[in-house]
């Protein structure tokens, strides 16, 4: 390929995800993919396709009613290819050749990772798949232990495999439909070993590789951790403790009601960590309070951390949203937190991202109601803002959807996973851009 025509790392990526997507909807729509005589349409599989590359979790039919073994595994494996990232993966192949990884490819993997520096991607790579087979086996033990006793030994094991790898990877997809169709875990919100471990599995995947290592060079010396590892943890507690005592008090009378004081206070944590685009549900968010719809609206917003499994603005971003508005209130000219000032084009970043995430989902909210008039407008936000978050919780919609509102909920799907920024930069080739200083002139703000 000639540098004239060399693509980006970005788009690397994104044709990288596009073509796994594809391949993932052929083979999803086979009838060797599932149960029965009646195999699902190709548009079907491939929003079923792009949900679980997406790791969103969002599906137009149930998982395990429709697919057999082989459809289960196809869907894990986009799941685990999305969660790793496509550059993940195509690293874990070259680990496997031992071939030498290039400087272009590191700067892809960069990109991928979302690391701040290219020095050292490949060591933080090698950990990042590590960690995730190690994190995902115990995890599938443990839950395997839950469903042995209930399915057998091997579909136990399954059940293990599929739910620990689809909880670390933020996906949301679950096997549940073999006691009720679409119920997720809302028949085991009393089992506290179960969703103790499903929940642990989601912050893990949730907090970015990036964190990972710092924690890995530093152990628990949380003063020599860099600034974003102390945003993300610390803020990753705020927001689920702070999210579970909201859950708590709007809920305990309304989706928590039945469930005595432990059950309440344990799923509260739930609904507060799963918004933040893990997509499992305890309860019935069509019955939630309005208050409670509008919290999880607002955490799938916020999303996860950078370089990690999930989506969402990204919590460095909501955190740098917060700073800015407080320096500004106070007239300060620095974004600082834990005595370090953020970067000048911090600012000016975030708010770009906010504002290429809000325009998909205002859109594609207005499409949904323009195509079908009988959607609320609540339901139609909630469905945007999961499938931008990459989240996967729904108010019951999903599966009514027509063919162009799921064409619009996987291009959120996609643009999610991938960035919308990052979307844009894809489709239109950076260029040298003379650098040209104009007279400043104010317009009035505010």
């Amino acid at each position: 390929m000639s540098k004239h025509f060399k693509l980006i790392p970005v788009q690397i990526l994104a044709i990288g995800f596009a073509l796994i997507i594809l391949i993932g909807g052929i083979l999803l729509s086979l009838p060797i993919c599932n149960n029965g005589e009646i195999s699902i349409s190709f548009l079907n599989g491939l929003f079923m396709s792009t949900s679980a590359t997406c790791v969103t979790g969002l599906g137009v039919v149930d998982t395990y009613s429709q697919f057999n073994f082989l459809g289960q595994l196809v869907i894990i494996i986009l799941i685990q290819i999305g969660g790793l990232g496509f550059m993940g993966v195509v690293t874990v192949f070259a680990f496997i050749a031992r071939s030498k990884i290039s400087i272009y490819q590191r700067t892809i993997l960069q990109e991928s990772l979302g690391s701040p520096h290219i020095g050292g991607v490949v060591k933080i790579i090698r950990r990042m798949l590590i960690g995730t087979f190690l994190i995902e086996s115990i995890g599938a033990f443990l839950i395997a232990l839950r469903f042995i006793p209930r399915l057998g030994l091997w579909q136990g094991i399954w059940f293990g495999i599929f739910h620990s790898i689809s909880a670390f990877c933020n996906a949301g997809f679950d096997l549940m439909g073999k006691f009720e169709e679409g119920s997720s875990l809302t028949l085991f919100t009393d089992d506290l070993f179960l969703e103790i471990t499903t929940m642990v599995l989601i912050i893990l995947g949730g907090i970015g590789f990036i964190v990972w290592n710092d924690v890995y060079n530093n152990r628990l010396k949380f003063s020599k951790y860099a600034l974003h590892s102390k945003v993300m943890l610390s803020f990753t507690a705020f927001l689920i403790f702070g999210g579970a005592i909201m859950f708590f008090l709007l809920e305990r009378n309304c989706t928590l009601s039945g469930m005595s004081t432990g059950e309440q206070i344990m799923n509260s944590f739930f609904i507060s960590i799963t918004p933040r685009t893990a997509g499992f549900a305890t309860v019935d968010y069509s019955n939630m309070s309005t208050g409670g719809r509008l919290i999880t609206m607002l955490f799938m917003f916020i999303g996860a951390g950078p370089g990690s499994t999930g989506g969402g603005i990204k919590v460095t971003t909501f955190v740098t949203l917060i700073l800015s508005m407080y320096s500004n209130a106070k007239n300060y000219n620095d974004l600082s937190i834990y005595k370090r000032r953020l970067p000048a084009d911090a600012q000016r970043k975030a708010f770009s991202s906010i504002a290429s995430y809000i325009a998909p989902v205002i859109g594609c909210t207005f499409l949904l109601l323009l195509m079908n008039p009988t959607f609320t407008p609540e339901s139609c936000l909630f469905e945007s803002l999961s499938a931008m978050g990459t989240v996967g919780l729904t108010m019951g919609i999903t599966p009514t959807l027509g063919s162009a509102s799921k064409i619009c909920i996987m291009v959120l799907m996609y643009s999610g996973r991938l960035g919308s920024i990052s979307i844009a930069i894809a489709i239109v080739r950076r260029k040298i851009i003379p650098k040209i200083s104009y007279p400043e002139e104010k317009i009035t703000l505010g």
